[in-house]
């Protein structure tokens, strides 16, 4: 799996320096020698994988072995301890030595590397240093040749870095220069200026005792007196004069040039923005194209399934490595036919087919429509080639991409499928109980298949809750904690004896062609009778497909469901989207462990339909993978259902596609708290159609949520004795929750302190502050 992820860069470089994918060991005579000159070309073209790191050398950085040296005719190879750290080979004869005694240093960003035959290479900076080397095998030939490329690549990025911080100094200095000399016409402008005040007011006082003194012997002395004042005044004009000429003169010149290299970037800017919106055209053409020429698997068989296939993948780079597929961790056959019989009355899922209770109260009927989204084309393009690189949670973005539901909806939209967490808080088992805390934890994402409108951002204090207590035996509350960064806790309780708590930062960054979304934070899950407590975090969201063509949504990444009471785990998978892919898309797979690490359950399924799960009855190794990595075979019983999706309901296309579910939670309710999301106007408006309004009542509410902040950091950095320079101190609590440490995870979250449903219950909102 680590080989697929390119963004990565310290991962594949460790990967192919210590041993994984296709070394010629493994598959001799298969893999080119042209295969490893593409790679490096690549990996040289593209340093920014792998450079992101300060130069400052790191474990990772360095890498050290045996290798035979040729010395001379008389003594022939000998065996030195060579060292390759921060771009320079160095080697010793021994590793003692390493502390004071070096025996000789090549700098690799000169050097020339060629590989003689399977085991000997050679090292040459073009002069005096020259080393015959020899490795013990070819796989060790292979490591020290690809720590050495990627070494050498690397200090020759850093040399052009080096080149182009000097031209930035110059630059810098030219700069400094300009306005050194700006500001000296400033302070000559300065003085002249007090000049002509001065010779001014000299002149004007003599000018004045001239009109007032007679004709007399004093009139000659006087009249030299204003001629000298007012020839002094005029060399301090004329002065005057040509340095505002010459001020005027160089701040034109200076002007013109850097409105010149102003429109150069503006220029440039624009020709990268029209060149890849056309790249991303062509990559989408390309993709349709390869879609039509390739034979579907039998996985597509299933209509439900074949629409899955108008994706496309996360980049050009990554399809590269999709081509070499990453072999499963594991592989399940069916168990031997005496562990059915031994255990047909032993175990069973029982509360998978357990009845529900009759419901004897009625159940309040809710809404199952809203209006039709409208039909407003707005480039999103046109937006979001602006962010690239940058935190979205910080830019305000119009309603025409959201959905008319707040992030806190979004949250509360996990408790759609809360039977699963009814039938493990009646589980026996801890580890059956492992199973359906993780079918749970897959369920969370099926709303998010077809959903590619951006939730609100609610403001702070901003609140929801779902109150199903009566139909569904539990009740929810959200609320926003914290604004920068945006941060939502969640408290749900159940009367069937289980809680769920979670806070969650999401951290979003576009990067061009697609959006990456990062939930940060841990979800929590208690059950009262057996004082299970677990905890897991949520994978990466990438919204595709931004510049061109449609939206479509993927999850990835691996879950570790723990049972912080028996140490039970469950390792989930959620393995990206890929073409090349025999695999059913948004597959999903999971083993359930014990503290000691026996397995005992397999999940497997797919994140946007269903689940299943099995027991495993016996496991072994199995024979190594394509990568050489050894696969677990796992006998099991016959895989159950676990968790099925429902049914959309009618029309959802025209709804956001929100489930039946999603279609209640911003329906108008009586008694909530005047920080509800139901109460906000913009989502409101937006929700009946009426965008342009929902855009003005949203910049309303963000610039009334600014003079609300600033007036907070202005009361707290009045309060604080001595806050320091350049902060400003925010000293917001929310109103229902309270920070705390977890014990049993280690975490400090927000956690429900109380007091919610019974002001609901009072009608007393006096605490809320008036937020819409």
């Amino acid at each position: 799996a680590a080989s697929s992820e390119l963004s990565d860069g310290h991962c594949f470089k460790w990967l192919f320096m210590f041993g994984s994918g296709f070394l010629p060991l493994e598959v001799p005579h298969i893999v080119p020698v042209a295969f490893y000159v593409t790679l490096l070309r690549h990996l040289v073209s593209e340093p920014v994988l792998f450079y992101v790191t300060p130069p400052t050398p790191t474990p990772g950085d360095t890498y050290k072995g045996w290798l035979f040296k040729w010395t001379n005719y008389i003594k022939g190879y000998q065996r030195r301890w060579f060292v390759l750290s921060n771009g320079l080979l160095s080697y010793y004869r021994t590793q003692a030595e390493m502390g004071h005694t070096c025996r000789g240093t090549i700098n690799l960003a000169t050097a020339n590397i060629a590989v003689e035959d399977s085991c000997n290479f050679v090292i040459s900076n073009g002069g005096a240093q020259t080393y015959h080397l020899k490795a013990s095998s070819e796989v060790e030939r292979q490591r020290w040749i690809t720590a050495l490329e990627l070494a050498k690549a690397k200090a020759v990025h850093m040399q052009a870095e080096s080149g182009e911080r000097e031209n930035n100094r110059c630059r810098n200095l030219e700069i400094q220069s300009t306005l050194r000399t700006l500001g000296s016409k400033v302070e000559d402008l300065n003085t002249c200026n007090d000049l002509i005040v001065k010779h001014g007011s000299a002149l004007q006082r003599s000018l004045s005792e001239l009109e007032g003194i007679r004709v007399g012997g004093d009139m000659g002395e006087k009249m030299r007196q204003v001629t000298e004042r007012a020839t002094l005044f005029r060399i301090t004009s004329n002065a005057m004069i040509n340095a505002c000429r010459d001020f005027l003169s160089l701040a034109q010149n200076h002007s013109k040039r850097w409105q010149k290299a102003l429109q150069v970037e503006r220029d440039q800017r624009i020709r990268l923005e029209e060149t890849l919106e056309q790249l991303a055209k062509q990559h989408n053409h390309l993709e349709r194209a390869f879609r039509g020429a390739t034979v579907l698997p039998p996985s597509f068989s299933n209509p439900a399934l074949a629409n899955k296939g108008d994706a496309s993948d996360e980049d050009d780079d990554n399809e590269f490595f999709d081509a070499m597929e990453d072999p499963a961790e594991f592989i399940t056959v069916p168990a031997d036919p005496k562990y059915h019989r031994l255990l047909i009355n032993a175990v069973s899922f029982s509360n998978v087919t357990s009845p529900q209770p009759l419901e004897l109260e009625p159940v309040r009927q809710r809404r199952t429509r809203i209006p039709d989204k409208p039909n407003y084309y707005l480039n999103l393009w046109s937006i979001m080639k602006n962010c690239i690189g940058k935190e979205l949670s910080k830019i305000p973005m119009p309603v025409n991409f959201n959905e008319p539901l707040s992030m806190l909806q979004r949250l509360s939209e996990d408790l759609e499928y809360y039977e699963l967490l009814d039938k493990a808080s009646k589980s026996q088992s801890s580890l059956e109980q492992m199973c359906y805390v993780a079918a749970f934890t897959v369920s969370s994402y099926s709303t998010t298949v077809h959903r590619t409108g951006k939730p609100f951002n609610p403001l702070l204090g901003e609140t929801f809750e779902l109150d199903r207590l009566k139909d569904c035996g539990y009740r929810s509350l959200c609320e926003q904690v914290s604004h920068h960064p945006p941060a939502a806790a969640h408290h749900a309780s159940s009367e069937k004896g289980w809680t769920l708590r979670q806070e969650i930062t999401l951290a979003s960054k576009f990067r061009g062609k697609y959006l990456s979304i990062m939930p940060l934070g841990s979800i929590q899950c208690l059950f009262e009778k057996s004082n299970n407590h677990y905890s897991w975090k949520k994978v990466t969201t990438t919204v595709h497909n931004i510049i061109v063509g449609k939206l479509w949504i993927d999850q990835s990444g691996e879950i570790d469901v723990v049972n912080h009471k028996t140490g039970d785990r469950c390792h989930l998978k959620f393995a990206p989207y890929s073409y090349f892919s025999r695999d059913v898309p948004r597959k999903v797979t999971g083993v359930v462990t014990d503290k000691d690490g026996k397995a005992h359950y397999v999940l497997s399924g797919t994140w946007d339909e269903k689940m299943e799960f099995s027991r495993i009855m016996q496991s072994s190794k199995g024979e190594n993978g394509t990568e050489g990595k050894q696969r677990t075979v796992y006998q099991t019983l016959k895989a159950k259902e676990i968790w099925r999706k429902n049914p959309l309901p009618e029309g959802a296309e025209n709804m956001y596609f929100f489930s039946s579910l999603a279609l209640t939670l911003n329906e108008a309710e009586e008694g909530v708290a005047p920080t509800d999301c139901r109460r906000r106007p913009d989502q409101r408006l937006m929700e009946d159609g009426r965008w342009d309004e929902a855009n003005a009542e949203k910049q309303r509410l963000e610039e009334k949520q600014r003079i609300v902040r600033r007036e907070r950091e202005r009361e707290a950095v009045k309060a604080a004795s001595s806050p320091e320079e350049g902060t400003h101190p925010d000293n917001y609590q929310a109103m229902w929750f309270e920070k705390l440490d977890d014990p049993a995870s280690g975490e400090t979250l927000h956690v429900y302190k109380g007091g919610y449903w019974e002001a609901k219950e009072e009608g007393s909102w006096d605490v809320c502050p008036e937020i819409f």
